[in-house]
């Protein structure tokens, strides 16, 4: 399946780019991933939406030709980061390139809830009509204590989180299955 990924931190060391590509590696005998370019996003200006920079224009063919879309992100101040809500709310206008993909979220943080809030809001911004994402229901993945479950070569040691993931990447590919054969 060929999965768009987009990871909600920049942050050179960031552990929700570590969880990304470790999933990427993971799962590569079921996922064609790659990790899309966010960074050079402009913020989003509805008087460019029908005729957006080119590297709008890029970015929104890489999510069309996309089979599925993996979401990892952390969670700032209760919420979504900015980045990653820019980079959404080009994808709602005008094509509206995310309209009944599979959706995946995951994310990791330092503190025990993971990213409870950020997900929260994240699947309200999935449902809006702009984007009208199918995110995978009933299997959150809130990677609490991250930095107590990474090795420095970004493997996870948590035999529970790998666990857990390997059951949700199985869940996701049925579910992504399921959507694309009804679209």
């Amino acid at each position: 399946m060929k999965m768009a990924v987009l990871v909600g931190s920049i942050r050179e060391q960031s552990f929700n780019h570590k969880i990304a590509q470790f999933m990427m590696e993971r799962y590569k005998d079921k996922w064609e991933a790659d990790i899309l370019d966010m960074q050079g996003l402009p913020h989003f200006d509805q008087d460019a939406e029908e005729d957006p920079p080119e590297v709008v224009k890029a970015f929104k063919q890489n999510i069309r030709e996309a089979e599925a879309v993996l979401i990892v992100t952390p969670e700032y101040n209760h919420s979504v980061p900015g980045m990653l809500k820019n980079a959404l709310d080009w994808l709602s206008r005008v094509d509206k390139v995310m309209n009944g993909k599979p959706v995946l979220i995951v994310g990791a943080s330092l503190g025990f809830l993971g990213t409870v809030r950020c997900q929260m809001h994240l699947r309200q911004i999935l449902a809006s009509p702009g984007l009208a994402a199918k995110v995978l229901p009933g299997n959150e993945v809130l990677i609490g204590s991250v930095h107590q479950k990474l090795a420095d070569d970004g493997s996870i040691t948590d035999t529970g989180t790998v666990d857990f993931l390997d059951t949700v990447a199985a869940n996701f590919n049925t579910f992504a299955e399921e959507v694309q054969s009804s679209n």
